[in-house]
């Protein structure tokens, strides 16, 4: 089957006023009639449900947190990019958008990424009048610094705490339509289940996390912006509770899954210590501004680094991408670090680290100006490691970061799901096979703040409101099906708990799912992964009953939905035999060892349908067209 992805046609950079333009509105009277239900309070599910009760809709708003600044794009660090043009050094909307796709690896939609880089302007406006403290220069205007995949300055920050900064504009923005009573929080809740009636989303099914209730709630439309799938790998950056079950849910209520194996490897974290650890900590790109990466030239060269002269350093990002340096964008210079460490030059006690040197930035620029800049990044990294990064150089390794898959969606932001619209991380839409850094707050803010306010209104504007209720047959359906996988969960009563299934996961994923693919490698993991699921199945140990708060069953339950949706990326990056962005496969490189496209077969979505358990999904194809941007092999040196 072949999507079509509804984007408007004319001049690239009109072609979003005027799909705006020619969107039918709802009444503003009208408007408190609808309901919308929106799954999510991070930057996208706060942004969304903040205007959309604004604007005098009825909003319910879904977080599985107990508050929702505790979503996780509180975690966010290094800046939001915006084409301001502050500096004056050449950037553009064309620029960015440009930027974008070629970081994408030629791999995302041209009319979706264009509009992202127009409204980025806008964002940072809203968040100014918001409060949010930007970085200033010494004149008072906001100040920017360049991040990976660029070569202008155009992130916007507030120190390293910007995903907080925004988070809290955002959750200040909801929480005034929490008091006007435009919006209702339910917290402690996690989406189980999506209802679909006659082919729309017409509500969802979830579980209270403290009482174990399942309840029903139904409205003329559903957001999704419940994130991104990496916890997949089990060791990421990403917080703990963070899971693909709400999109997992979806798509097996008919939504499909667009780019799973599109999965980014961040090379800026902490190294793994241990199988203690249940999560890794980022080390914000930024950092890369004014942080040299290098190795030793000698293998097994284990001086401590102020030993190592610089003659007998390879600072090898700066040797491979003169152009780009550090600043390379992070599918590439999570590769080059692995190849470093490969050939058995990594640093640290397990010898997979890569040094980080800010000593020519603080000698150049003195350390109070780093300390101004990155402060709080260079506490919390001493705090971890006991080291201080100002005196000696900190040790990095790449980790799982952020999805550039997830459910499709069209320009309007819906998916093929009619009335389910998917914002954020949660969709595929912005990124293409690679996600330049900064990037994320951007299409977060975007989704929530500038596109879904139009384009839910054009398809409420065509259906009547309250059409359905929760005394639809759909609606006890789910709940009865949420209740039984529970029942199920709690009853088989094995010896192994959903911790140790989620961590043998991980390890599958990561060794033969990670950052270097093969066929080989792959069909392996087809292999483990269901027997790995057929085990948890026969083995889990649930404690507890699902009438109480019961975090063993929560956890159960997202792995659960992992297991399966671990064999879905699988499959995807097996079908998918060429090299682009963050999805690299050994056999599909170019001699010197990058990505090598195959635009002739694989310009497109890959977007997957559900077909039942133990049933192949089955693909559906977007074809990608270029029409104002040449594809060309991508080069940073």
């Amino acid at each position: 089957m072949i999507l079509d992805g509804k984007c408007p046609t004319g001049p690239l950079a009109q072609r979003w006023d005027k799909h705006r333009q020619e969107m039918k509105l709802v009444n503003p009277a009208n408007k408190r009639k609808f309901k919308i239900i929106v799954v999510g309070t991070g930057l996208a599910g706060a942004s969304a449900a903040a205007s959309l009760g604004e604007m005098g809709y009825q909003v319910e708003s879904f977080c599985y947190q107990d508050s929702p600044r505790r979503a996780h794009s509180i975690a966010a660090q290094g800046g939001i990019n915006a084409a301001k043009n502050y500096q004056n050094d050449g950037d553009s909307v064309y620029r960015l958008f440009y930027d974008t796709i070629k970081g994408g690896d030629f791999r995302s939609r041209e009319s979706n990424v264009y509009r992202l880089a127009q409204v980025s302007t806008s964002i940072i406006d809203q968040c100014v009048a918001q409060g949010v403290p930007f970085a200033r220069d010494y004149a008072g205007y906001l100040d920017n610094r360049s991040f990976g995949g660029a070569q202008v300055s155009r992130t916007f920050y507030a120190r390293g705490q910007t995903g907080q900064q925004l988070l809290l504009g955002a959750y200040s923005a909801l929480s005034r339509q929490i008091k006007a009573g435009n919006v209702k929080m339910h917290t402690r809740s996690e989406m189980l289940d999506l209802v679909v009636v006659d082919g729309e989303a017409k509500g969802i099914t979830v579980r209270n996390l403290v009482t174990g209730k399942v309840s029903s709630y139904a409205a003329d439309a559903v957001c999704l912006c419940s994130g991104g799938y990496v916890n997949v790998y089990y060791l990421s950056t990403n917080a703990q509770g963070c899971s693909v079950t709400a999109t997992f849910r979806a798509y097996k209520k008919g939504a499909y899954f667009a780019n799973p194996c599109y999965t980014q490897i961040h090379p800026t974290c902490i190294p793994v210590t241990g199988d203690h650890q249940s999560k890794l900590t980022l080390m914000s790109e930024s950092l890369r501004n004014d942080g040299r990466v290098w190795v030793p030239l000698k293998k097994g060269d284990s001086r401590p680094p102020a030993e190592i002269p610089e003659n007998e350093r390879d600072y090898y990002l700066e040797r491979k991408y003169p152009s780009f340096g550090n600043l390379a964008p992070r599918d590439i210079s999570s590769r080059a670090a692995k190849e470093a460490c490969d050939e058995g030059r990594g640093v640290g006690p397990t010898g997979y680290g890569v040094y980080l040197d800010f000593n020519d930035s603080i000698a150049r620029l003195g350390e109070s100006t780093i300390r101004q800049r990155y402060g709080n990044l260079m506490e919390m990294y001493q705090r971890i490691t006991d080291e201080n990064a100002y005196k000696q150089p900190m040790r990095i390794y790449p980790a799982l970061h952020y999805a550039m898959g997830g459910l499709w969606v069209d320009y309007n932001l819906e998916s093929n799901v009619r009335g389910l619209f998917v914002l954020g991380e949660a969709n595929f839409s912005d990124h293409g096979a690679n996600r330049l850094g900064a990037s994320a707050l951007m299409q977060g803010l975007a989704d929530g703040y500038f596109v879904i306010p139009y384009t839910i209104g054009n398809y409420l504007a065509q259906t009547k409101p309250g059409a359905v209720t929760t005394d639809h047959a759909a609606f006890a359906e789910s709940r009865e099906s949420v209740e039984t996988a529970t029942k199920k969960l709690l009853s088989i009563n094995g010896r192994k708990t959903p911790k140790e299934f989620h961590r043998e996961l991980g390890k599958i994923m990561w060794e033969y799912v990670g950052m270097a693919r093969s066929e080989s490698s792959l069909n392996k993991a087809l292999e483990l992964i269901p027997a790995l699921r057929e085990e948890f199945w026969q083995n889990v140990r649930v404690v507890g009953s699902g009438a109480e708060l019961n975090q063993e069953l929560e956890r159960a339950g997202r792995v659960a939905d992992f297991l399966e949706f671990g064999e879905l990326l699988t499959r995807d990056a097996l079908n998918r035999k060429e090299s682009c962005g963050g999805h690299f496969r050994v056999e599909y490189q170019t001699p010197d060892g990058e990505a090598s496209r195959d635009d002739e077969n694989y310009s497109y979505v890959a977007a997957w349908g559900y077909q039942g358990s133990g049933a192949a999904p089955e693909l559906h194809k977007e074809p990608l067209v270029f029409e104002n941007i040449h594809l060309a092999v991508r080069s940073y040196k």
